[in-house]
């Protein structure tokens, strides 16, 4: 804002964060029935933008079957014990990028 006293004028910045890539994409994991199966990927800086984990279709929360962590660029995922329902397709979506695995 300036004021000079009887006149005023004010201008707002606006910033736009630029969008994460991801620069070390999800490896295939082969893991035995009741073990972990963890899945990582790098992104190319940390990020406040939406990141969603999924297997196949269905998104996956942090609970105490799945756990989430975020930890600067590292995004990880460990599914606990896991199952033959667990088989298929881990991807990891962050704005407009994807990796699968």
């Amino acid at each position: 804002t300036c004021d000079t006293g009887d006149q005023q004028t004010t201008a707002v910045v606006h910033l736009k964060e630029p969008a994460a890539t991801i620069v070390e994409m999800l490896k295939d994991v082969t893991s035995y029935e009741g073990e972990d199966a963890v899945f990582e990927c790098r992104l190319s800086r940390e990020t406040t933008q939406d990141a969603q984990w999924f297997l196949g279709d269905v998104p996956l929360q942090s609970n105490e079957m799945n756990e989430i962590r975020v930890q600067g660029t590292r995004h990880s995922l460990i599914l606990r014990k896991v199952t033959l329902e667990d088989c298929g397709s881990i991807s990891f979506k962050v704005g407009e990028h994807m990796s699968a695995a």
